[in-house]
């Protein structure tokens, strides 16, 4: 008898682990705000380098808004960046890039010097903090 209940409590919780490890990997979309606000282009190379982990990681389930403020705003625009062309093919991978229209005025920079795939957003901040509040996940480019 105490063998039987040994196999059953085992049982359960076998099942219980299988559970919740299908749970997670049904996840139907991890949603991402990744904030960047800095000169620092090796934050930025590193920030797109995240960006491709996740796609690999979740394949199609990963949805990534970049919100670019402050001195970070360069990587948006056409003129200044070298990134050019991998913030071009992300935007293509459910990836959102989101320049913040305080930081523009405050850098004297117009909508039509960005790149054309960029978006814009009254407050970078307050973007990030909408996205959380929405339950997205965050994370702080540019960290050393």
């Amino acid at each position: 008898m105490k063998n039987h209940f040994r196999l059953l409590i085992l049982t359960l919780f076998t099942s219980f682990i299988l559970s919740q490890a299908n749970a997670q990997n049904n996840v139907s979309q991890h949603k991402v705000v990744v904030q960047l606000n800095t000169a620092d282009t090796s934050a930025w190379s590193s920030t797109i380098g995240n960006i491709k982990n996740l796609q690999k990681i979740w394949p199609n389930n990963v949805i990534v808004e970049v919100v670019v403020h402050g001195k970070a705003l360069d990587l948006l625009v056409a003129a200044k960046t070298h990134l050019a062309n991998e913030v071009i093919e992300m935007s293509k991978t459910n990836v959102q890039f989101s320049a913040c229209e305080n930081s523009m005025r405050k850098h004297h920079i117009d909508k039509s010097e960005l790149l054309n795939i960029a978006n814009t957003v009254p407050s970078g901040v307050a973007e990030v903090i909408l996205k959380q509040e929405a339950g997205w996940s965050y994370l702080k480019a540019g960290v050393n």
